[in-house]
């Protein structure tokens, strides 16, 4: 009963943080910010939707979803910082107001 409840809980707050990373998507102005919402969002909330599903499985089951989070820590936000340098390399502008360090002033050390 209380492995129900602790699974559901895990569960019902990963589908929150999902939630919130599409209403980030739909509502953050430019590229890099909506990649910033949804790329944290998504691995927290498949992180906890997949916890609970492991203290539901058998000892097996949950072995693989524990690999399969540990693999999406690393893959989700990897992805995310590659999306994200290859739209800053492409030319897709900030938002305004938005602020940037141009490529001099970092080849400069400032």
């Amino acid at each position: 009963m209380l492995l129900n409840i602790i699974s559901s809980i895990l569960i019902f707050t990963g589908v929150f943080f999902f939630a919130v990373g599409v209403i980030g998507l739909l509502r953050l102005p430019d590229v890099y910010t909506r990649l910033h919402a949804t790329t944290k969002c998504d691995t927290l909330g498949a992180g906890l939707v997949l916890l609970g599903l492991a203290l539901q499985g058998n000892f097996v089951i949950g072995l693989k979803l524990v690999v399969i989070i540990i693999l999406l820590w690393i893959a989700n936000p990897t992805a995310g910082h590659v999306i994200a340098r290859a739209a800053y390399n492409s030319g897709i502008p900030l938002m305004k107001g938005s602020f940037a360090l141009d490529k001099t002033s970092k080849e400069k050390g400032s």
